[in-house]
């Protein structure tokens, strides 16, 4: 394929009017954001203090004190910042914008003459800057930091933090690269590679975009940079992760040689998402089919119904094909991210819906799960099944948590949380050459450009609870264009309309599963889609264990789960009947729509561990709420996978 010919452009600047989405991007703006302002600001009781604005006030002569937390803690004042300038760019908000510059003026105040800015090294180690970057994510702070100066630039004009960056992109520059006397170094934690991406996008510097390529392309390569670092720092291993050293950061192969993912899943995510932002700058089609064939086995074999990802807690990553157990489980907020992020990258190379059923499939469950409905208590890993009794006798089990926590010590998810959903509305829409593509159903507005005509599309919808969606056009003038809209994978019936008249099967045209509706429109114009919303019942892939003889239910994009506090204790016992005669209905003490189903629960014909006797069926009414908003009531166990007289 021709990578750069057919790239589609995001819509920014479209605006949510309603619904799940405009919900949750709300509590984000009034709640979340000032809830992690108090916690960067260690305000927050009962949580252990996060000292990163203590950091940087350090590293800047202001105040006194040692440097506490990880050694990334810088990278969560950049992304609250991110979240910040996402948040201002719908809702102006002088206070905030205040504050928000204010911290701008600090990271500057923290940054070193040469433009070197970290304030671990700066206050703990200033001789060893740059010896340690498999493990020490010097690269990983300025990515993020690259990334916050660009939304806010693009969202106030103001460039204060994006000269700050610019000047330590200069420094990155003059120590990192291919010439001679520079070291071959790249990152172990990737972030810089697509934050280098984006500021290269802003500034037309290709100094940024080489930088950047170089970062992707040295990857793997030998001798390995991470053993030569190591042994000049008189250690013999690169990392403490054994065997899965170099695969932990991706650096086990050259990019364009790998096809599996391996390794810690966030790393890989943002790495995967910089090849395919590469690809597009580059027009390199051999990079494009890494990507795809990357994307091809993480979704096939390595990724949840949920949409999460990474399946062991050691290394916080991959393991083999289909290992996707549901109680062990690490499934991290922000690996499900970044494959959102990598997600929308591959869509604009490729108007391909299956990386939109990925991405919204990501975004209704393993995403909305990381925060809480109130938006001050958060997941960082997300498995299928919880028992609580479980996560505190098992060691095994020590990184579930049954319950959302208020932060965490190793605190990436919340502020990733935040500065995805503050901009989720950049992920409606695109255009393209000949028109608008819709990817996600949302109430929302988006203004757009066909040539010389100027156009408006509202979309009216109550997605996921809904399966009707009104998009109306106002045109300035008639004008010849292209609406594709995608047709789910999960949906098995759409009645589509145009201005009240039904098309017939032959009429639907489909292109990589996007509805094309060419033609002339005029102001005023319609387009009814109704897709059918049944409670379906989902299968596993015979060769994932845990899903074995169970069964999950999905209603849409949104999978469900059954909770402790609606159906009791001991949720394995509990069978759906043959025939559930599901029904959707709406909870009082709850904001989302529930499915009840017939089933019946086990129980011990006696008190003996193992016995001949069959156990007694005793009919229950099984109620399923959605995963995305279990544990928002009161603790208690939880399930996605059930068992079924419907399974095999």
């Amino acid at each position: 394929m021709g990578v750069r010919e057919n790239v589609l452009r995001p819509c920014k600047h479209a605006v949510l009017a309603g619904g799940l989405l405009a919900n949750r991007a709300e509590v984000v703006r009034s709640r979340m954001i000032p809830y992690q302002w108090q916690a960067l600001n260690d305000l927050v009781p009962g949580v252990e203090p996060s000292h990163a604005l203590a950091n940087l006030r350090i590293a800047a002569g202001e105040q006194s004190g040692e440097f506490r937390g990880m050694v990334f803690q810088d990278s969560d004042v950049a992304k609250w910042l991110e979240a910040v300038a996402y948040s201002l760019a719908v809702h102006p908000d002088p206070e905030l914008e205040a504050r928000a510059d204010a911290v701008i003026d600090l990271v500057a105040r923290a940054q070193q003459p040469d433009g070197y800015l970290n304030s671990y090294y700066t206050i703990v180690e200033p001789q060893n800057r740059w010896t340690n970057l498999a493990d020490n994510h010097e690269l990983y702070c300025a990515g993020h930091f690259i990334e916050a100066a660009v939304a806010y630039y693009e969202a106030t004009g103001k460039d204060r933090l994006l000269q700050v960056v610019c000047k330590l992109v200069d420094h990155i520059d003059s120590l990192f690269g291919p010439e001679e006397g520079k070291k071959r170094g790249y990152p172990g934690h990737e972030e810089i590679e697509l934050a280098l991406i984006k500021l290269y996008r802003v500034t037309g510097n290709k100094r940024h975009l080489r930088l950047a390529q170089f970062f992707v392309e040295e990857r793997g390569k030998q001798p390995h940079y991470f053993a030569q670092e190591a042994r000049a720092r008189g250690l013999d291993k690169p990392t403490h992760w054994g065997k899965f050293a170099y695969a932990y950061s991706q650096a086990h192969l050259p990019i364009r040689e790998q096809e599996t993912p391996e390794g810690h899943a966030v790393r890989a995510m943002y790495f995967f998402t910089a090849v395919a932002d590469l690809a597009q700058e580059t027009g390199d089609a051999e990079l494009f089919q890494v990507c795809d064939t990357l994307w091809q086995s993480t979704v096939q074999r390595h990724m949840y119904l949920t949409g999460g990802i990474g399946s062991q807690s050691y290394g916080e990553g991959f393991t083999t094909d289909y290992d996707l157990p549901a109680s062990r489980a690490y499934a991290e907020t922000c690996a499900a991210i970044g494959l959102f992020f990598w997600g929308h990258r591959m869509l604009q190379l490729n108007p391909d819906r299956k990386y939109a059923d990925v991405m919204e499939r990501a975004l209704y469950n393993g995403i909305l799960s990381g925060m809480s409905w109130e938006g001050d208590r958060f997941f960082y890993v997300n498995p299928l099944e919880v028992d609580p009794a479980v996560c505190a006798s098992r060691q095994d089990h020590e990184h579930v948590k049954p319950t959302r926590q208020g932060w965490f010590t190793c605190a990436c998810c919340p502020p990733n949380l935040a500065r995805l959903l503050a901009s989720v509305h950049h992920y409606l829409y695109s255009q393209s050459r000949d028109g608008l593509y819709v990817h996600f159903f949302a109430e929302s507005t988006v203004e757009f450009q066909v040539g010389k005509t100027r156009a408006r599309l509202s979309q009216h919808t109550d997605y996921p609870w809904d399966g009707h969606v009104e998009l109306k056009l106002a045109v300035e003038q008639p004008a010849q264009f292209s609406l594709y809209v995608r047709l789910p994978g999960w949906c098995k019936q759409a009645d589509v309309q145009v201005n009240g008249e039904a098309l017939s099967q032959q009429e639907i045209i489909l292109s990589q599963g996007y509805l094309v509706l060419t033609r002339e429109w005029q102001d005023g114009d319609e387009v009814e889609l109704d897709f059918a919303l049944p409670v379906e019942v989902v299968f596993a892939h015979p060769k994932v264990r845990d899903a074995a003889g169970r069964i999950a239910l999905q209603r849409g994009p949104v999978v469900y789960c059954l909770e402790e506090v609606d159906n009791g204790p001991d949720l394995h016992a509990l069978v759906l009947a043959a025939e559930p005669d599901f029904q959707v209905e709406t909870d009082p003490k709850l904001p989302v729509p529930v499915i009840k189903a017939r089933g019946y629960r086990l129980e011990a014909a006696s008190d003996d561990l193992y016995s001949t006797a069959a156990p007694r069926k005793v009919p229950a009414v099984i109620k399923a709420v959605p995963y995305f908003s279990w544990d928002n009531r009161r603790p208690g166990a939880m399930q996605v996978w059930i068992r079924s007289e419907l399974a095999p």
